[in-house]
């Protein structure tokens, strides 16, 4: 289970969200981001801006309450304030990545971190970057040196790009791809499937987590369980679901994380 939380401002805490011990469930911090508060990149240097009620010591009593808790860092996200974030290439690759390293080591040591997930949403027009190199010999670096034990990934339909050569460069340090399929603009389940199908084309079909947005784009309500129902039916196993996010479950009482978790706690392949 991966679930976004604290990306929006809302006064959202660990203890509130349902978890089930039967299961790995992933909080994803939203997000950590090397700019400074109006938005100049740092150069690798991330600091954390996620809800504020996300305390160090809040981690470490969700995990001590629930040895089935890990918590990731979402790097960079889409915005910060007013400010769009995207991703600029470093003047120097191996500062970039030196620096990044360094500020994710302190903040999974601050923080009681397990991983990391990325989410640059902007990249520039002419498409050959750096992203894919310095984000791969990043996660590499830190699960080499023991800083991290999870990586994931979350691209969306306009970002597939620079992931897949990220993915296909680094596929062995990235444990999951979480795809945000509410941005493929599919409503019904049978559309769901066939933007399912062609991202495990391009990414590995048993990495790749369906996703869904509470109150949000795409598929909604009982329609994203017929969707995964008939993935099934198509021979995908699911092997987690992302939601984002925490924050707008707070409304609606967690429904999508309990009907989400009893989904996978009822399949056969988990």
């Amino acid at each position: 289970m991966m679930e976004y939380i604290g990306a929006t401002g809302a006064p959202v805490k660990f203890d509130s969200v349902p978890i089930d011990d039967g299961l790995d469930f992933n909080f994803i911090l939203g997000f950590a981001i090397d700019a400074d508060a109006s938005g100049n990149p740092q150069n690798g240097v991330f600091s954390p801006y996620w809800e504020s009620t996300l305390t160090p010591d809040s981690v470490a009593s969700i995990k001590q309450k629930h040895p089935n808790v890990k918590v990731l860092a979402s790097l960079s996200g889409w915005s910060l304030g007013p400010n769009v974030l995207r991703w600029y290439d470093p003047e120097d690759a191996a500062t970039w990545i030196s620096n990044a390293f360094s500020s994710l080591q302190s903040l999974a040591t601050t923080y009681h971190l397990n991983g990391i997930d990325i989410d640059y949403e902007n990249f520039p027009k002419h498409g050959n970057t750096s992203f894919a190199y310095c984000i791969g010999e990043l996660i590499t670096l830190l699960k080499n040196q023991s800083v991290i034990c999870t990586a994931t990934i979350a691209p969306y339909h306009l970002t597939t790009g620079p992931y897949i050569e990220l993915f296909n460069g680094y596929k062995d340090v990235i444990d999951y791809v979480n795809h945000q399929f509410y941005t493929d603009k599919v409503s019904t389940p049978k559309g769901y499937l066939e933007a399912f199908q062609l991202r495990a084309s391009q990414f590995d079909k048993d990495k790749l987590l369906p996703s869904y947005e509470v109150n949000g784009r795409g598929i909604q309500g009982d329609a994203f369980f017929d969707a995964l129902n008939l993935l099934q039916e198509n021979g995908f196993e699911i092997n987690g679901i992302m939601i984002f996010s925490a924050d707008e479950s707070l409304s609606d009482g967690f429904l999508y994380e309990r009907k989400s978790q009893q989904f996978l706690l009822n399949t056969t392949s988990v």
